[in-house]
């Protein structure tokens, strides 16, 4: 499957409010409240196109292809650039540890949980339902997975990975990964957030994220993720410096999990070099990676406060079910209209295609359904 990580396939984050927090009374260093990060919000929606165009034209792991014919040769000069397209999810990871973390701070752990499964679940639930009726529907051997009623309404759970399960769309194994983050980190609202829980949260991760790497126990493995952690952990330190400043302690904490990112990365090539085809240089990815974490932090600091154009708010919205929904679905479109529709006419076509049908999932079943559960979720409870 297409991604950088061992046993799953690639992909992007849950969308989620990206408007700078005011720091608290305890934080008297800290910044004055900011302008909206907007470009958080053209970052994420960047990230989730340059997945989609290594999904749909570097992605050579099927047989046959939907291409009719290897990808490389339908794509033979653009491949060499989407080929790093599986890198869009590591994008995904660090923005989702700064916008949790700002996202977070000041809220209960009630509203922390609640802001998260109204944020996750409705548009997740939609791209389960509409991947599987197509499938239904379309069928063919390009296929990767069989689809059962079992498979169907674990997937809902969104825990089908720890109960070895597939996905119904392969993209879906990043939403264990955020789920996992967001537990973790809800041990830190529950205790109440400050400057010295965060970054001792994101160094004690971190380290029994190395002590684990290459341990069979499967259960510490999905609690330290070292393949993830130092993404959301540097996303983490990074909000740490939007909110209070930077300091040597959050620059050496923001250099480790670069640093610790680039050393998982040389890891995951080979086998994503396996997914694409061809040999995938090192350097290249961690240029990329080190972009990713350089304008992250240039975010952070205020250098991007310029970048205020409200439509990036909107097209942010677009990201998560452009995700959801792009995969699969796509593919079964391009495996059969690759012989009558010409291939950058139909991946231009079928992308827009998909952009406005996020639109659509947005507007009409995301916001009103998220409305709907927080009201549900958000009355008051017996005590006992």
């Amino acid at each position: 499957m297409g991604t950088a990580m061992p046993v799953h396939d690639s992909p992007p984050l849950p969308p989620v409010a990206v408007t700078a927090a005011t720091p608290s009374a305890a934080a008297p260093t800290g910044p004055g409240r900011r302008p909206r990060l907007y470009v958080l919000d053209g970052l994420r929606l960047l990230a989730a196109l340059y997945v989609v165009a290594y999904h749909y034209t570097a992605f050579a792991e099927h047989d046959p292809h939907p291409w009719g014919r290897p990808v490389h040769e339908v794509f033979p000069v653009f491949n060499r650039f989407s080929s790093y397209g599986f890198l869009g999810v590591q994008l995904f990871f660090l923005i989702s540890g700064f916008v949790i973390c700002m996202t977070a701070w000041g809220r209960t752990p009630k509203d922390f949980l609640i802001s998260r499964v109204t944020r996750l679940f409705p548009a997740y639930w939609f791209a389960i339902a509409a991947t599987t009726v197509f499938v239904l529907l379309a069928g063919g051997h390009w296929l990767r997975y069989g689809r059962g009623i079992d498979q169907f309404l674990t997937n809902l759970t969104m825990l089908q990975d720890p109960l070895k399960v597939s996905d119904v769309d392969g993209v879906y194994w990043t939403l264990w990964c955020e789920l996992v983050f967001y537990l973790l980190f809800l041990v830190v609202v529950r205790a109440g957030l400050s400057y010295q829980r965060v970054v001792s949260f994101c160094g004690i991760w971190l380290v029994a994220g190395v002590i684990s790497t290459g341990s069979g126990d499967s259960i510490v493995r999905t609690l330290t993720m070292p393949g993830q952690a130092p993404y959301f952990a540097g996303g983490v330190a990074i909000y740490l410096m939007h909110r209070y400043g930077p300091d040597l302690l959050l620059a050496g904490l923001t250099g480790l999990c670069w640093l610790l990112s680039l050393h998982q990365l040389a890891t995951q090539l080979p086998e994503v070099s396996g997914h694409v085809g061809h040999h995938l240089q090192f350097g290249y990815a961690a240029a990329f990676v080190t972009a990713c974490y350089a304008v992250l932090i240039a975010a952070a600091l205020g250098r991007l406060d310029w970048i205020r154009w409200r439509g990036l708010t909107t097209l942010g919205a677009l990201t998560y079910p452009l995700y959801l929904l792009h995969e699969d679905i796509g593919w079964g479109v391009i495996l059969h209209l690759h012989d009558t529709v010409p291939a950058w006419a139909l991946v231009g076509g079928v992308t827009a295609f998909f952009l406005y049908a996020a639109w659509l999932v947005h507007r009409y079943v995301e916001r009103p359904l998220a409305r709907y559960l927080k009201r549900g979720l958000s009355k008051p409870r017996p005590a006992r």
